[in-house]
């Protein structure tokens, strides 16, 4: 496993190990954990998706950036999946802020979910929305 050291904020980015399709680091800063993910989130990702990132937000900290603006695919078994890590943040008396691009928009506003999902646009506006939480 290596470590990815981001120089201009002292962050250490942690590799996920989740799939062939679905690759990801977590970045834990003071008050929230930041996920950048890469590739499909489907029903072949999903279950190592919601086990690995569920695990995750039960160690803390409780607010979680999910950075999905380089995903290329979400189908209902992810969309299934966001929902339940929304809620499993919400349980633990955090937020889930979600990144995305505009396939992942698109997809979440088929089914009516961009406001539960709370949609940024980038990461500083997740962090904003954070801050104010």
């Amino acid at each position: 496993m290596s470590v990815h050291f981001n120089d201009e904020e002292g962050i250490i980015a942690e590799p996920l190990n989740l799939t062939v399709s679905l690759r990801g680091t977590r970045e834990a800063r003071d008050n929230y954990q930041l996920f950048r993910l890469t590739g499909l989130l489907d029903a072949f990702s999903e279950p190592t998706f919601r086990k690995v990132l569920g695990g995750k937000i039960d160690e803390g900290p409780k607010h979680i950036i999910l950075d999905l603006s380089q995903i290329d695919f979400v189908d209902s078994s992810g969309l299934g999946a966001l929902v339940q890590l929304a809620k499993q943040a919400q349980n633990a008396e955090g937020t889930l802020q979600i990144v995305t691009n505009a396939r992942v928009t698109q997809t979440v506003k088929l089914v009516r979910l961009e406001k539960f999902l709370s949609l940024q646009s980038t990461v500083d506006a997740a962090v904003e929305n954070i801050k104010g939480a």
